[in-house]
C-alpha cells in the first residue's frame, strides 16, 4: 500500500492534516518535516550514522545487515510497539522515510508481521518536499496585498481576521523584530516553508488573493520563500494609522502582559521572571549598536526600573518609560523610512477599523 504524492494528493494531505509517521532519524526530521508528522525513527542518529559509514566502506548489503543487527531484540520490540500505538492513534495516516525506500518498507513489513497494514508515501519526504515547492510556487503567484503600519498597529491580528490572510509571523513563531521571539522555537527553514504551504492550501478557496503583513526578507531565522518574497516586493499596501496611545496598549498586552504570563506559566514564577527579563534585555541589546552605546545604556536602566516596578506592583505600564522613546526614536522612524520607498504602492490609509472594512 503506497501513495504517490502529486499536486492533488499533497493538497489533500496538508489540507486535512493527515498524520505522517516519519521513521527518519531525529536529525533528519529536525532539518525538515511536514505538518502533522510524528517522528518515530527506525534508527536513532547514532545508529543511522553507523549504517551510513558502513554503506560507504563496505556497501549496501553489509550496511543493511548492520541495521538489522543494531535494531534487534528488545530495541526492535519497543519501536514496533510505538509504531503500532501510532497506527492506532492515526488510522488514516501514512509511513514516511527519506525517499520511500528501505526504512519505510522495513517498518511497513514489521507492522504487517504484527498484524497491522499501514500505507507509506512513495518517494518519502523528498517527494513530499518537491510537491510542496511546486504547490507554493503556484499559489504565491496570486495577487498580494500587504498590511503595513508602525509597531503596535495590530497588523497580525488583522491578517488573522481575514479569510484570505496568512499569518507569516505565527507560522514562523516570531514577531519579526528584535523583541520578536516567542516561547516556541522556530522551525527549520524547510519545515517553516512546509507549514506555509499547508496554510495556503487550507485557504486557497477563500479568494483569489493573499493578504499578508508587510515583512522583510526574513522573520527571525526563517526566510521567506523566494517566489513569495518577489511577489511581496511588488505588492500593493494598505497602511494602518492608529493613535500612539492605542498602539501602546496593544504592545503592553502583547509584549508585557502576555509574555509575562507565558514565561511564568512555562517556567514557574521565579525562573519565569528571570527568563522574561532576559528576553527583554536581549531584544534591547540586539539593537544596541543602532541606538548608540549611551542611549542603549539609558534605555536599559529604564528597563531595569520598569521590571522592578512590575515585580513590586504588577504594573506593566512602567515599561512605557523605555518603550515610548524606543518607538519614537528608533522603530517609528525606521518603518516610516521603509514605507517612504513604497508610497506609489499604497492603496489606502486609515485606522485599524477603516483598513479592515476596506479589505473586507
Amino acid at each position: 500500500m503506497e501513495l504517490a504524492p502529486s499536486s492533488r494528493t499533497i493538497r489533500t494531505l496538508l489540507a486535512s492534516d493527515t498524520p505522517l509517521i516519519d521513521v527518519r532519524a531525529p536529525v533528519e526530521f529536525c532539518q525538515g518535516a511536514m505538518p502533522a508528522s510524528h517522528n518515530l525513527p527506525l534508527m536513532n542518529d547514532e545508529e543511522r550514522a553507523a549504517v551510513g559509514t558502513c554503506y560507504k566502506q563496505q556497501g549496501a548489503e553489509k550496511a543493511l545487515a548492520l541495521g538489522y543487527q543494531l535494531v534487534n531484540g528488545e530495541r526492535r520490540e519497543q519501536r514496533i510497539a510505538a509504531w503500532l500505538a501510532a497506527c492506532a492513534d492515526y488510522p488514516q495516516g501514512y509511513l514516511c522515510c527519506a525517499r520511500g525506500g528501505q526504512r519505510s518498507h522495513i517498518v511497513q513489513q514489521w507492522l504487517r508481521d504484527a498484524g497491522t497494514e499501514y500505507p507509506l508515501i512513495t518517494g518519502g519526504y523528498k517527494a513530499l518536499r518537491q510537491a510542496v515547492i511546486q504547490v507554493t510556487e503556484e499559489l504565491v503567484a496570486r495577487p498580494v496585498i500587504l498590511i503595513g503600519g508602525c509597531t503596535g498597529s495590530g497588523k497580525t491580528t488583522l491578517v488573522g481576521e481575514l479569510a484570505d490572510g496568512i499569518d507569516l509571523e505565527g507560522l514562523a513563531h516570531h514577531r519579526g523584530s528584535s523583541f520578536g521571539r516567542t516561547l516556541e522555537a522556530q522551525f527549520a527553514q524547510a519545515t517553516f516553508e512546509n507549514h506555509l504551504a499547508a496554510a495556503m492550501i487550507k485557504k486557497e478557496n477563500a479568494g483569489t488573493r493573499w493578504v499578508l503583513e508587510d515583512e522583510g526578507r526574513a522573520i527571525g531565522a526563517n526566510g521567506l520563500p523566494e517566489p513569495l518574497r518577489v511577489q511581496m516586493a511588488l505588492a500593493s499596501l494598505v497602511v494602518v494609522e492608529d493613535p500612539f496611545e492605542r498602539r501602546l496598549e496593544r504592545l503592553k498586552e502583547e509584549y508585557f502582559d502576555r509574555m509575562t504570563h507565558d514565561f511564568t506559566a512555562a517556567y514557574g514564577e521565579e525562573k519565569g521572571r528571570e527568563a522574561y527579563s532576559e528576553y527583554l534585555h536581549h531584544g534591547l541589546s540586539a539593537i544596541r549598536r543602532r541606538l548608540g552605546t549611551q542611549r542603549a545604556a539609558e534605555l536599559t536602566a529604564l528597563l531595569d526600573s520598569a521590571l522592578a516596578e512590575q515585580w513590586r506592583s504588577g504594573n506593566t505600564e512602567a515599561h512605557f518609560s523605555w518603550l515610548c522613546p524606543l518607538l519614537e526614536e528608533y522603530y517609528d522612524p525606521m518603518y516610516r523610512y521603509q514605507l517612504s520607498k513604497k508610497t506609489d504602492r499604497i492603496l489606502f490609509r486609515g485606522t485599524y477599523e477603516a483598513v479592515a472594512d476596506w479589505l473586507k
